[in-house]
């Protein structure tokens, strides 16, 4: 395990979580304590906007130790996921698909909270666009309190059935504690080119 340093290469991190707390009080601890350390280690906040549940709790931590908050949330959802107001940038969209392209171009890596569908739709649209070569952002899931231990499973499940083929790797990052998480894309992005680190909007908009 690697520490981080002040001149890290992490810019921004794109956290996907649920819109409610969950029933385990780890989850909401393990949200506060990722946007506290995201806020002093000067990485940026991109999530989904809201105020409620685990997305509330990651972007209130970041904006209350001084770290840099980008909410982007469909004008639908305003009410229902109580957009988070009062954070340096809140991107009003049209649609979800401009909001997940948004919070894609703004990332330089994406971390998976525990959450609900919308979460587990976020994380595995990005292990696909790996899958197909789209790009080399780490992905992480944080697996707190076991939560993703049944997709970890169903993953094992397809590459031991030959549906997830060796040569295409779609490997995502898991670690069980939250401390582990920048350190880890710290290391993952220090192996990868700025080619690699980069895609350009039209590619997205392709997909």
């Amino acid at each position: 395990m690697i520490s981080m340093t002040k001149n890290n290469r992490i810019k921004r991190i794109c956290v996907y979580c649920g819109s409610s707390p969950g029933t385990n009080p780890a989850f909401v601890t393990a949200a506060q304590t990722l946007g506290t350390l995201m806020a002093k280690n000067g990485v940026g906040l991109v999530y989904g906007g809201g105020g409620a549940g685990l997305m509330g709790a990651v972007g209130k931590a970041v904006n209350e130790h001084g770290g840099h908050v980008t909410g982007i949330i469909p004008e639908f959802l305003m009410s229902r996921e109580r957009a988070l107001r009062d954070i340096n940038d809140l991107v009003v969209t049209k649609d979800m698909h401009e909001r997940k392209r948004l919070m894609f171009e703004r990332a330089d890596a994406f971390v998976a909270l525990p959450g609900g569908i919308g979460t587990l739709e976020e994380l595995v649209e990005q292990l696909t666009w790996v899958q197909l070569g789209r790009h080399k952002k780490p992905v992480v899931i944080a697996n707190i309190e076991g939560f993703w231990d049944p997709l970890c499973a169903l993953l094992d499940h397809m590459r031991a059935l030959k549906f997830i083929h060796a040569e295409i790797l779609v490997d995502p990052i898991v670690v069980d504690r939250i401390e582990y998480v920048l350190p880890v894309i710290e290391e993952a992005l220090s192996k990868l080119s700025e080619t690699d680190k980069a895609m350009k909007t039209a590619e997205v908009e392709r997909l």
